[in-house]
């Protein structure tokens, strides 16, 4: 009995593990799931949504290999394809021809034009910039040119005024130079005997007499009465002119050939005129006592610093 009774399975002894029960739904919870569910299916997904949802499925498509039962793969079996790449060359493709889904409803080939469109725009538009760019370049040229001239014929109407002193100084007068001078009242040349470095002077001050004589005569002439007939009154009332202005105006071709050249050029013919002749410095603004000019930096502005 005892031997028999240690085989024997003890019972009273065995543990039994309780299996989690499964907790019954509710009508009320069962009711909740489906709509929430219906609720889902319903739903509009948003582009993003459909987008991710189509490349997925698109990708899962792609993934998958066709199989016998396949009626496109039976098809191609039937005309001798065994798998591997299409065609007769070894190289030929493998893989699906890629597909580009179209959302819009344009046409097939508006993609195409919008791009074109696209791509006109931005070129039209780096165009412009670099047109804008080129204008400023051009701009800044221009003003940078102009100021240049302003000056240059600045200097060059000082220089020429500075050899008409040296010119018309009496002999001996060692600071012609650099004294102002003013010989609107002398008497001189004719006008196409004087330098012509020196010339374009002359012939500014007769212009600006002759406009002054005819504003006079043109005043004198309105406030005169029709029964005033004094001929002395325009003698005795006219204002001094020079003697220049009566010179008959004539083509001087000399110097409109030399009135050709820029400013500058000007400038620097008279300059070196000044120093071959009376060994001045324009840059300096002093007379030297010999040719040799010792003490001069050079013929130009530059070289003066």
């Amino acid at each position: 009995m005892g031997g028999d009774g240690e085989d024997e399975d003890d019972y009273l002894s065995m543990s039994f593990t309780e299996q989690p029960a499964t907790p019954k739904e509710t009508s009320l919870q069962r009711t909740t799931r489906l709509k929430k569910e219906a609720a889902e299916r319903g739903r509009v997904l948003s582009k993003k949504e459909l987008a991710e949802k189509e490349r997925t499925q698109r990708e899962a498509a792609l993934a998958t290999q066709l199989d016998a039962s396949n009626k496109g793969a039976k098809m191609m079996a039937m005309m001798g394809f065994k798998g591997g790449a299409l065609g007769k060359s070894g190289d030929a493709r493998t893989q699906p021809i890629e597909l580009l889904i179209k959302n819009d409803r344009g046409g097939i080939g508006m993609d195409s034009e919008k791009k074109r469109k696209v791509r006109e725009t931005a070129e039209a538009m780096q165009g412009l910039e670099k047109k804008r760019k080129v204008d400023e370049a051009g701009f800044r040229e221009r003003s940078r040119n102009e100021r240049e001239e302003r000056r240059a014929e600045g200097m060059m109407w000082s220089a020429m005024r500075t050899l008409e002193a040296f010119e018309t100084a009496a002999p001996g007068d060692e600071e012609a130079g650099e004294a102002s001078r003013d010989t609107h009242d002398e008497k001189l040349p004719p006008v196409k005997s004087i330098n012509v470095l020196w010339r374009p002077v002359v012939k500014q001050r007769q212009d600006r007499d002759r406009e002054r004589r005819m504003r006079y005569d043109l005043d004198q002439s309105l406030s005169r009465k029709p029964d005033y007939d004094d001929l002395n009154a325009e003698t005795e009332d006219r204002l001094g002119f020079s003697d220049e202005v009566q010179e008959t105006v004539e083509d001087d071709p000399e110097l409109e050939a030399f009135e050709s050249l820029t400013f500058a050029e000007r400038l620097a013919r008279v300059v070196e005129f000044l120093r071959e002749k009376y060994h001045y410095c324009f840059w300096c603004k002093y007379r030297y006592p010999d040719a040799d000019m010792e003490g001069c930096p050079g013929l130009t502005e530059d070289e003066h610093g």
